[in-house]
């Protein structure tokens, strides 16, 4: 898969793979303790999984999606662990890209469903994952990794993650990635906000999450984990409750984003 002159494909040659490696230091950091080395990249491939990366005209790599296949609930599935983009590379679409060729590779395999994990507080990850991408989540797993996965990233609070579903061959994913445009649930704008107690009768609600956590850290470490409280409180509760995340809203110009959930 090419565009411009940047092409998509599996990592071949031990070169890649060691640029993989670099990639993820760079972006994770260098005491990132769940660095994936070239040998499991290699080994991953063998089985089914995917690791793929978008290289330049030179063979540079500028970024990579990798992922493990498997049975989840008796069916083939795909656990996707990475991806990232080079600095220099970002706002050019490419992880939008590399998860479309990922799909695009399990739908040739024969898998139909992909799975991974994002820090609920990350209003970029969500925006991507369910309005560009069109994947739900389905699971918060609070600290998730534990505090010690060597990240300047992860540093502060606890690696909670909510775990996506993304259905490969949904109608609604492919007209996603055609570049439509995501259309929350009608009615959305109106659902009570639920970051304290609560509301435990509404069918449709909202969570909200800070615009910027990364910025909230560096201003406020208290104020990053009352957000974090406060999330994590909120889903645990309406999950279990039976509610689906079937949305996320950001508000430019407010600043302000929040997840949609109903009532299933």
């Amino acid at each position: 898969m090419t565009m411009d002159d940047t092409m998509l494909r599996p990592l071949q040659s031990q070169d890649d793979y060691l640029q993989c490696v670099a990639l993820q230091k760079a972006t994770w950091g260098e005491d990132f303790g769940e660095c994936v080395p070239p040998s499991i990249l290699l080994a991953t491939q063998k089985v089914g999984g995917v690791a793929a990366g978008a290289f330049d005209a030179d063979g540079r790599l500028l970024g990579f999606v990798f992922g493990l296949s498997g049975l989840r609930d008796g069916r083939p599935a795909h656990w996707s662990d990475m991806l990232a983009v080079r600095e220099d590379a970002r706002g050019r679409g490419l992880g939008r890209r590399l998860k479309a060729y990922q799909r695009e590779l399990l739908l040739e395999g024969g898998i139909d469903v992909a799975y991974w994990t994002y820090d609920p507080l990350e209003a970029g990850n969500a925006f991507i994952n369910i309005n560009r991408l069109g994947a739900l989540p389905i699971e918060y797993i609070p600290d998730m990794y534990g505090e010690t996965t060597g990240s300047p990233l992860h540093t502060g609070l606890t690696t909670d993650r909510l775990v996506v579903e993304w259905k490969l061959a949904d109608p609604r994913v492919e007209a996603l990635l055609a570049g439509q445009t995501g259309v929350g649930p009608p009615g959305a704008t109106e659902a009570p906000i639920v970051n304290g107690e609560p509301v435990p009768h509404a069918p449709c609600v909202r969570i909200e999450i800070p615009y910027d956590i990364q910025n909230v850290k560096n201003t406020s470490m208290e104020t990053a984990r009352s957000w974090r409280e406060n999330a994590q409180r909120a889903f645990l509760y309406y999950i279990e409750a039976e509610y689906r995340v079937t949305g996320f809203q950001r508000d430019l110009d407010a600043r302000r984003c929040f997840y949609v959930l109903e009532r299933s």
